[in-house]
């Protein structure tokens, strides 16, 4: 049987001696949640901030609010900010990041509700993809974690195969 993307990435990390974090706004803890389930994750998972408002994601992350006014909280500029914030803000040396629009409410025609952005980082890089995902806020918020999951593993990969 095939390891999910999470056990995946605990293997890597505890292999690599590596440490995560993420940065959280429409998931509200979700993704922090997943990976603190799995016994021994104390070891290679660092720090969660769950940045709701925009106030928070400034005050905890570093996010600009030059970057808030001109591209809005769910755009791919805000969550490479913070990720990166993320890193400098905690031991990881990798963040996954997430803002969206879970529903019901709060979608516009270019922005509909379903539209998630994610990043991942390290202290030097990062990039950054949106999705729109259908159905409920719930099914939303989970397809959103799972995503960040997998782009998470992907990230560290792509990285450690870079350094070797």
């Amino acid at each position: 049987m095939m390891n999910s993307p999470l056990e995946t990435l605990a293997e890597l990390c505890l292999a690599q001696n590596t440490k995560v974090a993420t940065a959280e706004s429409c998931t509200g803890g979700m993704v922090s949640a997943a990976i603190t389930d799995l016994a021994g994750s104390s070891q290679w998972f660092d720090a969660g901030f769950v940045t709701y408002s925009n106030e928070a994601k400034t005050a905890m992350l570093g996010v600009q609010v030059a970057t808030l006014i001109e591209h809005g909280a769910v755009s791919e500029a805000v969550v490479k900010e913070m990720a990166l914030g993320a890193v400098k803000n905690s031991q990881a040396q990798f963040a996954v990041s997430i803002s969206g629009i879970a529903g019901p409410g709060g979608g516009t025609p270019g922005k509909p509700v379903g539209t998630v952005c994610f990043a991942v980082s390290d202290a030097l890089n990062s990039q950054a993809e949106t999705c729109v995902f259908e159905g409920d806020r719930a099914s939303v918020r989970q397809a959103a974690c799972e995503r960040a999951l997998t782009l998470l593993l992907n990230f560290i990969r792509d990285a450690l195969k870079q350094h070797q």
